[in-house]
Protein backbone atom coordinates (compact mmCIF):
# COMPACT_ATOMS: atom_id res chain seq x y z
CA UNK A 1 0.00 0.00 0.00
CA UNK A 2 1.42 3.42 -0.99
CA UNK A 3 1.56 6.30 1.47
CA UNK A 4 -1.14 8.06 -0.56
CA UNK A 5 -3.41 5.05 -0.08
CA UNK A 6 -2.58 4.96 3.64
CA UNK A 7 -3.76 8.57 4.05
CA UNK A 8 -6.87 7.96 1.96
CA UNK A 9 -7.83 5.02 4.14
CA UNK A 10 -7.07 6.91 7.35
CA UNK A 11 -9.22 9.83 6.14
CA UNK A 12 -12.17 7.55 5.35
CA UNK A 13 -12.12 6.10 8.84
CA UNK A 14 -11.42 9.42 10.56
CA UNK A 15 -14.11 11.39 8.70
CA UNK A 16 -16.62 8.65 9.51
CA UNK A 17 -15.79 9.03 13.20
CA UNK A 18 -15.76 12.82 12.82
CA UNK A 19 -18.34 13.92 10.20
CA UNK A 20 -17.70 17.57 11.10
CA UNK A 21 -14.25 17.32 9.50
CA UNK A 22 -15.81 16.22 6.22
CA UNK A 23 -18.40 19.01 6.47
CA UNK A 24 -15.74 21.69 7.12
CA UNK A 25 -13.59 20.27 4.31
CA UNK A 26 -16.61 20.58 1.98
CA UNK A 27 -17.38 24.13 3.17
CA UNK A 28 -13.84 25.22 2.35
CA UNK A 29 -13.85 23.45 -1.01
CA UNK A 30 -17.19 25.09 -1.89
CA UNK A 31 -15.61 28.45 -0.99
CA UNK A 32 -13.00 27.79 -3.67
CA UNK A 33 -10.22 26.65 -1.37
CA UNK A 34 -7.74 23.84 -2.09
CA UNK A 35 -7.76 21.86 1.16
CA UNK A 36 -4.41 20.20 1.75
CA UNK A 37 -3.56 18.05 4.77
CA UNK A 38 -0.64 19.37 6.84
CA UNK A 39 -0.33 16.35 9.11
CA UNK A 40 -2.14 13.42 10.65
CA UNK A 41 -1.81 12.42 14.32
CA UNK A 42 -1.94 8.94 15.83
CA UNK A 43 -2.09 7.91 19.49
CA UNK A 44 -0.73 4.77 21.15
CA UNK A 45 0.74 3.28 24.34
CA UNK A 46 4.48 2.92 24.92
CA UNK A 47 4.25 -0.88 25.06
CA UNK A 48 6.93 -2.21 22.70
CA UNK A 49 4.30 -4.25 20.83
CA UNK A 50 2.36 -1.14 19.72
CA UNK A 51 4.64 1.86 20.32
CA UNK A 52 5.79 4.63 17.99
CA UNK A 53 8.44 2.39 16.44
CA UNK A 54 5.74 -0.10 15.46
CA UNK A 55 3.11 2.33 14.13
CA UNK A 56 5.66 4.37 12.18
CA UNK A 57 6.80 1.34 10.17
CA UNK A 58 4.15 1.61 7.39
CA UNK A 59 5.31 5.19 6.82
CA UNK A 60 9.04 4.43 7.05
CA UNK A 61 8.52 1.67 4.48
CA UNK A 62 7.01 4.30 2.16
CA UNK A 63 9.75 6.91 2.14
CA UNK A 64 9.18 8.69 5.46
CA UNK A 65 12.02 9.60 7.83
CA UNK A 66 12.06 10.67 11.46
CA UNK A 67 12.42 14.44 11.83
CA UNK A 68 11.54 15.50 15.37
CA UNK A 69 11.31 14.16 18.93
CA UNK A 70 9.05 15.72 21.59
CA UNK A 71 8.33 15.43 25.31
CA UNK A 72 5.01 16.31 26.94
CA UNK A 73 5.62 16.26 30.71
CA UNK A 74 2.10 17.39 31.65
CA UNK A 75 0.32 14.80 29.50
CA UNK A 76 3.13 12.25 30.14
CA UNK A 77 3.71 11.57 26.47
CA UNK A 78 6.60 11.05 24.10
CA UNK A 79 6.17 11.82 20.41
CA UNK A 80 7.97 11.84 17.07
CA UNK A 81 7.12 13.41 13.75
CA UNK A 82 7.98 12.04 10.32
CA UNK A 83 8.27 13.62 6.89
CA UNK A 84 8.51 12.14 3.41
CA UNK A 85 12.12 12.35 2.28
CA UNK A 86 11.35 13.35 -1.32
CA UNK A 87 7.68 14.41 -1.61
CA UNK A 88 7.49 17.80 0.13
CA UNK A 89 3.74 17.91 -0.51
CA UNK A 90 3.12 14.72 1.46
CA UNK A 91 1.48 15.20 4.87
CA UNK A 92 3.62 14.92 7.97
CA UNK A 93 2.91 12.17 10.49
CA UNK A 94 2.82 12.86 14.24
CA UNK A 95 2.76 9.78 16.49
CA UNK A 96 2.59 10.03 20.28
CA UNK A 97 2.71 7.37 22.98
CA UNK A 98 1.57 7.39 26.60
CA UNK A 99 4.20 6.75 29.27
CA UNK A 100 1.99 4.25 31.08
CA UNK A 101 4.55 3.63 33.85
CA UNK A 102 3.91 7.17 35.12
CA UNK A 103 0.25 6.43 35.85
CA UNK A 104 -1.73 4.37 38.38
CA UNK A 105 -1.53 0.60 38.64
CA UNK A 106 -5.09 0.42 37.29
CA UNK A 107 -4.22 2.33 34.11
CA UNK A 108 -1.06 0.27 33.63
CA UNK A 109 -2.93 -3.00 34.12
CA UNK A 110 -5.82 -2.07 31.83
CA UNK A 111 -3.57 -0.84 29.02
CA UNK A 112 -1.57 -4.08 29.18
CA UNK A 113 -4.80 -6.11 29.31
CA UNK A 114 -6.18 -4.65 26.08
CA UNK A 115 -2.85 -4.97 24.26
CA UNK A 116 -2.66 -8.61 25.38
CA UNK A 117 -5.99 -9.14 23.61
CA UNK A 118 -4.85 -7.81 20.22
CA UNK A 119 -4.80 -10.70 17.71
CA UNK A 120 -1.27 -11.84 16.84
CA UNK A 121 -1.82 -11.27 13.12
CA UNK A 122 -2.28 -7.56 13.88
CA UNK A 123 0.68 -7.38 16.23
CA UNK A 124 2.82 -8.97 13.52
CA UNK A 125 1.64 -6.52 10.83
CA UNK A 126 1.95 -2.80 11.70
CA UNK A 127 -0.06 -1.77 8.63
CA UNK A 128 -3.01 -3.91 9.68
CA UNK A 129 -2.68 -2.62 13.25
CA UNK A 130 -2.77 0.98 12.01
CA UNK A 131 -6.17 0.37 10.39
CA UNK A 132 -7.56 -1.95 13.07
CA UNK A 133 -9.63 0.72 14.88
CA UNK A 134 -10.21 -0.86 18.32
CA UNK A 135 -8.49 -4.27 18.10
CA UNK A 136 -9.66 -5.40 21.54
CA UNK A 137 -13.11 -6.06 23.09
CA UNK A 138 -15.05 -2.99 24.23
CA UNK A 139 -14.19 -1.84 27.74
CA UNK A 140 -16.87 -0.83 30.23
CA UNK A 141 -18.05 2.76 30.39
CA UNK A 142 -17.25 2.75 34.11
CA UNK A 143 -13.62 1.93 33.32
CA UNK A 144 -13.55 4.59 30.61
CA UNK A 145 -14.74 7.17 33.16
CA UNK A 146 -12.15 6.10 35.75
CA UNK A 147 -9.29 6.24 33.26
CA UNK A 148 -10.54 9.58 31.88
CA UNK A 149 -9.97 11.17 35.29
CA UNK A 150 -6.30 10.21 35.02
CA UNK A 151 -5.73 10.65 31.30
CA UNK A 152 -8.16 11.72 28.60
CA UNK A 153 -5.58 10.42 26.12
CA UNK A 154 -5.62 6.90 27.61
CA UNK A 155 -9.42 6.82 27.84
CA UNK A 156 -9.73 7.85 24.18
CA UNK A 157 -7.30 5.09 23.18
CA UNK A 158 -9.17 2.45 25.17
CA UNK A 159 -12.45 3.51 23.55
CA UNK A 160 -11.31 3.98 19.96
CA UNK A 161 -8.00 2.21 19.41
CA UNK A 162 -6.06 3.01 16.26
CA UNK A 163 -6.49 5.27 13.27
CA UNK A 164 -6.14 9.04 13.01
CA UNK A 165 -6.94 11.13 16.05
CA UNK A 166 -6.97 14.21 13.82
CA UNK A 167 -6.21 15.54 10.35
CA UNK A 168 -4.99 19.10 9.86
CA UNK A 169 -5.82 21.75 7.27
CA UNK A 170 -2.72 23.45 5.82
CA UNK A 171 -3.69 27.12 6.20
CA UNK A 172 -0.71 28.21 4.06
CA UNK A 173 -2.39 26.58 1.07
CA UNK A 174 -5.63 28.57 1.52
CA UNK A 175 -6.26 31.79 -0.40
CA UNK A 176 -9.23 33.61 1.12
CA UNK A 177 -8.83 32.16 4.63
CA UNK A 178 -5.05 32.41 4.77
CA UNK A 179 -4.83 33.38 8.46
CA UNK A 180 -6.16 31.55 11.50
CA UNK A 181 -8.18 34.63 12.47
CA UNK A 182 -10.06 34.51 9.15
CA UNK A 183 -10.38 30.73 9.13
CA UNK A 184 -11.54 30.50 12.75
CA UNK A 185 -14.24 33.12 12.10
CA UNK A 186 -15.39 31.24 8.98
CA UNK A 187 -15.66 28.01 10.96
CA UNK A 188 -17.44 29.59 13.92
CA UNK A 189 -19.81 31.46 11.62
CA UNK A 190 -20.93 28.03 10.39
CA UNK A 191 -21.73 26.89 13.92
CA UNK A 192 -18.65 24.89 14.88
CA UNK A 193 -17.07 25.21 18.33
CA UNK A 194 -13.33 25.84 18.62
CA UNK A 195 -11.00 24.71 21.37
CA UNK A 196 -10.24 27.83 23.44
CA UNK A 197 -7.87 26.20 25.96
CA UNK A 198 -4.89 28.55 26.02
CA UNK A 199 -6.69 30.78 23.50
CA UNK A 200 -8.29 29.83 20.21
CA UNK A 201 -4.94 30.27 18.47
CA UNK A 202 -2.06 28.31 20.00
CA UNK A 203 1.46 29.42 19.15
CA UNK A 204 2.74 32.60 17.50
CA UNK A 205 4.64 33.66 14.38
CA UNK A 206 7.71 33.91 16.64
CA UNK A 207 7.67 30.16 17.29
CA UNK A 208 6.93 29.68 13.57
CA UNK A 209 3.67 27.81 14.05
CA UNK A 210 0.08 28.78 14.86
CA UNK A 211 -2.63 26.17 15.39
CA UNK A 212 -6.31 25.98 16.22
CA UNK A 213 -8.87 23.19 16.24
CA UNK A 214 -12.51 22.32 16.62
CA UNK A 215 -13.70 20.67 19.79
CA UNK A 216 -14.33 16.99 19.19
CA UNK A 217 -17.95 16.19 18.49
CA UNK A 218 -19.77 13.54 20.51
CA UNK A 219 -21.55 10.41 19.43
CA UNK A 220 -22.83 7.15 20.85
CA UNK A 221 -20.14 4.51 21.18
CA UNK A 222 -20.63 0.85 22.04
CA UNK A 223 -19.10 -0.08 25.40
CA UNK A 224 -19.20 -3.45 27.16
CA UNK A 225 -22.20 -2.24 29.17
CA UNK A 226 -24.11 -0.49 26.40
CA UNK A 227 -23.91 2.69 24.32
CA UNK A 228 -22.73 5.95 25.83
CA UNK A 229 -22.06 9.38 24.38
CA UNK A 230 -18.35 10.25 24.26
CA UNK A 231 -16.07 12.63 22.37
CA UNK A 232 -14.65 11.46 19.05
CA UNK A 233 -12.01 13.31 16.99
CA UNK A 234 -11.20 16.92 16.16
CA UNK A 235 -10.13 18.85 13.06
CA UNK A 236 -7.00 20.96 13.30
CA UNK A 237 -5.74 23.98 11.35
CA UNK A 238 -2.05 24.93 11.09
CA UNK A 239 -0.32 28.07 9.81
CA UNK A 240 3.46 27.75 9.35
CA UNK A 241 6.04 30.52 9.11
CA UNK A 242 9.43 30.78 7.43
CA UNK A 243 12.69 30.11 9.25
CA UNK A 244 15.76 32.34 8.80
CA UNK A 245 16.85 30.05 5.92
CA UNK A 246 13.65 30.93 4.04
CA UNK A 247 12.10 27.46 4.44
CA UNK A 248 8.82 26.91 6.25
CA UNK A 249 9.13 25.40 9.72
CA UNK A 250 7.90 21.79 9.59
CA UNK A 251 8.10 20.79 13.24
CA UNK A 252 5.73 21.07 16.18
CA UNK A 253 5.55 23.15 19.37
CA UNK A 254 5.03 21.01 22.48
CA UNK A 255 3.33 23.74 24.55
CA UNK A 256 0.76 24.30 21.79
CA UNK A 257 0.17 20.60 21.20
CA UNK A 258 -0.49 20.19 24.94
CA UNK A 259 -3.53 22.46 24.57
CA UNK A 260 -4.63 20.86 21.30
CA UNK A 261 -4.79 17.46 23.00
CA UNK A 262 -7.59 18.96 25.10
CA UNK A 263 -9.82 19.14 22.01
CA UNK A 264 -11.06 15.68 22.99
CA UNK A 265 -11.88 16.71 26.56
CA UNK A 266 -15.53 16.51 27.62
Amino acid sequence: MSYQQIFERLWEDYSTRNPNARRIHTLLANAGENVINDHVAIRTFNDKRVNIDVLSKPFLDNGYVEKGVYDFPVKKLDAKHFEHESDISAPKVFISELRTEEFSEILQAESKKVIDQIPKDLLNNPELLLFSKRPWPAVSYDLYEKIFKESEYAAWLLAYGYGANHFTVNVNALKKYDTLEKLNKFIEDHGYVLNDSGGKIKGTPEVLLEQSSTMAEKHLLEFADGKHEVTTCYYEFAKRYKQPDGKFYQGFVASSADKLFESTNK
